[in-house]
């Protein structure tokens, strides 16, 4: 089971359990699903399906979800709301994730070049939290620099996991980009040959960044995109991932036939085959949001439905003009019905991945 491979057994996990993780789940073929949280109702309908599911699960931020976490009315031209959002729901997942008793892998997800300033101010605080607990505050970050010239993506990420190797913390990187649109990275009108990434570019990011730490991971195209499009628009190659992962051993003569961990995005809408085989040659994380945002829509739109003559006035329903309405219009209520709709689909995100069980 993975935890016997960790010295953490539970909660926001770090350094070499992240690394232990990604390495048993190549192992025994799964993937962890990374779920975008934007609040401490999406964090926790999260984990509630890791626990029941006896699953790891990571969690992630983005800019905007960050920012949300903060506050809408807080301003952002700084990058202030996503920095301060982001630093509050991670020590907010640091505090609830060992009641779940499961181990989480604390995350940031996009930061494109115009978005630096953020990855900058979250490290800032991971080297404050260094200081003070001998771990840095995330257990990893993304940096994506896809949409520029390959050198100054892969030097630029080097530059990033300088900083983050003295505190054993975890970088994911892209090369090659992921189509569609999200969190304001608009790339529907990319060019398709852009989204399939090269053996080449695979071997140059591991040849540059494994000198300076083991603690990377490479979200590597073929033909991701972002959203949910009708079967058949999207042509996805996982097959392009063995190659990738032949292409490495060769070069580096090593005896492993997975030496790079691969990650998954673009993931909502695809089928169980492709997750299967895209996990078969290496990818330990698939990152999952459309759907979630969608499933956890369902539930309070069909509470809403349901219920909507118990929720026009505070007072008077159908059984009583003097009948108060309060145990139905009370957020706890609704806002739980979009937790367990949410919680129920990262379920079926547990068990595509193979991760359900893991535990």
């Amino acid at each position: 089971m993975a935890q016997s491979v960790l010295s953490r057994k539970n909660g926001v996990i770090v350094g070499s359990d992240v690394l232990k993780l990604f390495k048993y789940a190549q192992e025994k073929k799964f993937a962890i699903p990374a779920i975008n949280v934007t609040s401490s109702s999406t964090v926790v309908a999260s984990l509630e399906a890791a626990r029941d599911n006896k699953s790891p699960i990571i969690l992630q931020m983005s800019q905007g979800g960050a920012a949300y976490f903060a506050g809408k009315g807080v301003a952002n031209g700084e990058q202030q709301a996503s920095i301060a959002g982001a630093v509050a729901g991670a020590l907010y997942i640091r505090s609830i994730a060992p009641s779940y008793g499961i181990p989480v892998v604390l995350h940031t997800d996009h930061c494109a070049k115009k978005l630096l300033p953020w990855l900058d101010g979250m490290m800032d605080a991971d080297e404050k939290y260094f200081k003070e607990h001998g771990e840095p505050l995330f257990s990893s970050h993304m940096i994506d620099l896809s949409e520029e010239e390959v050198d100054w993506n892969i030097s630029t990420t080097a530059k990033y996991l300088k900083r983050a190797a003295p505190m054993k913390q975890w970088l994911e990187m892209e090369i090659g980009i992921t189509g569609g649109e999200e969190d304001g990275v608009n790339n529907e009108d990319v060019d398709n040959n852009s989204l399939y990434t090269q053996p080449e570019d695979i071997y140059n990011i591991y040849h540059t960044l494994s000198p300076i730490s083991p603690y990377f991971s490479i979200a590597a195209g073929f033909g991701n995109v972002h959203g949910v499009y009708k079967p058949g628009n999207v042509k996805l190659h996982p097959e392009l991932l063995e190659k990738h992962q032949a292409y490495v051993k060769e070069k580096i003569n090593a005896k492993d036939d997975k030496p790079v961990f691969l990650v998954f995005h673009g993931g909502s809408g695809s089928s169980k085959k492709e997750y299967t085989d895209a996990i078969s040659y290496g990818v330990v994380k698939v990152n999952l949001d459309t759907d979630l945002q969608y499933a956890y829509l369902t539930g309070i739109r069909d509470y809403v439905l349901n219920k909507k003559d118990y929720i026009m006035s505070q007072v008077g329903n159908p059984e009583g003009e003097d009948k108060p309405n309060k145990k139905y219009f009370d957020p706890r209520v609704w806002v739980r019905e979009g937790e367990k709709t949410m919680s129920a689909r990262v379920a079926e995100g547990l068990k595509d991945f193979n991760t359900a069980g893991q535990l």
